[in-house]
C-alpha cells in the first residue's frame, strides 16, 4: 500500500511510518512531532485501494499491520479488540507494527483496509467481527464490527493472514436490546 495524501501536507508523517515523536521546552509530554497532532485525521489514496481516511493514534503493545484496534476519543490510546461484548467503541486498523506507547502513528478508520485475520474463513462481501484479539473473523463466531464488510470477492481460507474490509468509521457493536 503506497498512500499519499489528498491535501497538501508538508512534513507530515507518512500512512505506514511511526513516529518517535518529540518533547517539547519545558513539558515532560511527549507529543508527535509537528505538524502531526494526536487525533489528527487525514485523507489519502492508493492507487489500489483508493481513498481512505486515517486517524493518529499512539502505539500498542503485540500490534502487527493489519492488528484491528479500539481506541479513546479522549487520549487516542489504542488496545487491540477484544471479544468482549457490548463495547460499542470505534475501531481502526492499524497501518504500521507500533508497539510502543510513547510513539504515534497512523490508523484506518474509512476506505479498503488491509485488516489481519485468524483462522476463519471469510466469505465475500458479509459482516464481519472480531474473533480473536485484534483480528478480523467471522461475524457469527465473535462481535459485530458495524460499519465495516468484508471486500473479498472469492472466499478467503483459513490459512490466509489477510482479508480486505470496507470501512466506514466503524465500532464494536454495543449492547442489543
Amino acid at each position: 500500500m503506497a498512500y499519499t495524501f489528498d491535501e497538501p501536507r508538508i512534513g507530515m508523517l507518512q500512512i505506514n511510518q511511526i513516529d518517535a515523536g518529540v518533547t517539547p521546552p519545558n513539558q515532560s509530554t511527549l507529543i508527535p512531532t509537528p505538524p502531526n497532532k494526536l487525533g489528527s485525521v487525514v485523507r489519502a489514496f492508493d492507487p489500489t485501494f483508493g481513498e481512505g481516511e486515517f486517524i493518529m493514534l499512539t502505539g500498542v503493545a503485540s500490534n502487527i499491520v493489519g492488528s484491528v484496534v479500539v481506541w479513546d476519543g479522549t487520549t487516542y490510546a489504542p488496545t487491540l479488540a477484544a471479544t468482549t461484548q457490548f463495547q460499542g467503541r470505534p475501531i481502526a486498523v492499524s497501518m504500521a507494527a507500533n508497539t510502543a506507547t510513547t510513539t504515534f502513528s497512523w490508523y484506518q478508520i474509512g476506505g479498503t483496509a488491509v485488516a489481519a485475520k485468524g483462522t476463519a474463513r471469510i466469505q465475500p462481501k458479509v459482516a464481519i467481527g472480531v474473533s480473536t484479539t485484534g483480528l478480523i473473523g467471522n461475524v457469527n463466531s465473535g462481535i459485530q464490527i458495524l460499519g465495516a464488510r468484508s471486500a473479498n470477492a472469492a472466499t478467503v481460507l483459513t490459512a490466509t493472514t489477510t482479508v480486505n474490509i470496507v470501512l466506514d468509521r466503524p465500532h464494536l457493536q454495543g449492547r442489543i436490546t
